[in-house]
């Protein structure tokens, strides 16, 4: 605490206002190859981000050398001049929700119980599908943040993080099939029976090779397929920064019909022991559970300090940024409500159609206007209710805000990705498959 307060001291010499984001973290990882541990490392980071307000301009400044916050400040103060006219206040001391970001027993958590926890997964998926070669990794982490500005404010977490990822590969004559799933948590993840039986799944739905359909068809995306696809062109609508620039397909709808009412979408970070989640934002706004599409409705943009104040509004406590960068608006832990229908009887509903998991280049396209146009990567054929095998050269697109009006049903089961995703999967009516064949 004490370098924080020093480095905002020197500032205020210089500056009208100041604001430190510090970060420390130490983390182990375990990485493995050709189906064996590879490397074990530990790493500790630590470093500091500066933002001044000076004379109406912002000024910025990142380093993980603190022996000389004097050069800090001098970097910061250089280019402020250049820097974006101030549109935000620092938030003055206040009252943040009980979050708990911190299981100890991560900090502790033993490196050679981590490396079995790789090799065992490796192993039981080896035991099932032998010709798959594998990779992947068990990682833990434990840091803490801390947020202090010039006006009182002052937000402080510590946070521990558990991730175990399994990844195969598996080569038929000049085919190859890439697989995978993960977890991530909080706590320590010492049942990996989730990954094995989706990464088996996936090998088994894929192994066989079906013909790719082209049209207007049905789809399922899976909770990696609705991450992958759909969440981004979405997302890019409700960001307070693309509303300030004109270019978001939602200016002036908030309060309208835009997807289908099964669709429901919290940005909650104040659920507890979720890696997602935190008692702050990353400028020191408390957080809080908000709605941003209720029932297909649009509820709420998302804002950080500056854009908020550009559109004469309050941020919504959706202020993210890496040390390196200065904040900007961004979903927390997004969770999509679980509809009524098993993914069982989804697939067994559609006469001919595809499952998409996983895509490659899903950026591709307007994405601002909710466009996308992808590669499936990993996607199965459905034919009468069944699926019979692996589409290959096949490209996935539409418009999102389309598609989320063509929905069939929504899933009753959700997957954790990422630690900041919780969704089930999304069954659509009609969106358009091409073949590549």
């Amino acid at each position: 605490m004490k370098i924080i307060e020093h480095i905002i001291e020197l500032a205020l010499k210089s500056a009208e206002q100041a604001e430190v984001f510090h970060v420390s973290n130490n983390g182990t990882i375990a990485t493995y190859e050709a189906n064996r541990l590879k490397l074990m490392e530990t790493q500790a980071t630590e470093g500091a981000a500066l933002r001044i307000i000076k004379n109406g301009r912002i000024g910025f400044a990142a380093t993980t050398d603190l022996s000389n916050p004097q050069s800090l400040v001098d970097t910061a103060v250089e280019v402020a001049p250049f820097g974006p006219y101030a549109k935000l206040a620092f938030p003055t001391k206040t009252t943040y929700p009980n979050v708990t970001t911190l299981d100890k027993s991560v900090e502790n958590y033993q490196a050679e119980k981590m490396v079995e926890t790789g090799q065992t997964l490796i192993d039981q998926l080896r035991s099932i599908h032998a010709d798959v070669n594998c990779e992947g990794r068990v990682g833990k982490s434990f840091g803490t943040q801390t947020i202090m500005n010039s006006r009182g404010g002052i937000a402080q977490h510590t946070a521990s993080s558990f991730g175990v990822y399994l990844h195969g590969t598996l080569i038929q004559g000049e085919d190859m099939l890439f697989v995978g799933d993960g977890e991530t948590s909080c706590s320590p993840i010492e049942d990996t029976d989730v990954i094995l039986k989706s990464v088996t799944g996936q090998i088994e739905n894929a192994r066989k090779i079906a013909n790719s359909p082209s049209g207007s068809l049905p789809v399922i995306f899976t909770p990696h397929g609705v991450s992958s696809i759909l969440l981004g062109p979405l997302l890019t609508g409700f960001n307070g920064r693309t509303v300030l620039q004109g270019s978001s397909p939602l200016i002036g709808k908030l309060g309208q019909q835009i997807l289908d009412s099964q669709i429901t979408i919290w940005d909650d970070p104040t659920l507890s022991l979720v890696p997602g989640s935190s008692p702050s934002d990353d400028e020191g706004v408390a957080s809080k559970r908000k709605i941003v599409i209720d029932q297909g409705i649009a509820a709420t943009f998302l804002y950080d300090l500056q854009t908020a104040g550009q559109a004469g509004t309050a941020s919504t406590g959706n202020g993210s940024r890496s040390l390196t960068s200065l904040p900007a608006p961004s979903s927390t832990v997004l969770i999509i409500n679980e509809g009524a229908e098993s993914y069982a009887d989804m697939v067994r509903d559609i006469p001919d159609g595809i499952i998409v998991e996983q895509v490659l280049g899903a950026g591709q396209g307007n994405i601002l206007a909710g466009e996308f146009n992808a590669n499936v990567l990993l996607g199965y054929r459905i034919n009468n209710g069944e699926i019979i095998g692996r589409v290959k050269d096949c490209v996935i697109s539409g418009n999102v805000y389309n598609v989320l009006n063509s929905i069939e049903a929504i899933g009753t089961e959700s997957r954790w990705i990422g630690g900041s995703l919780k969704t089930p999967a999304i069954y659509c009516r009609s969106v358009s498959v091409t073949s590549k064949e």
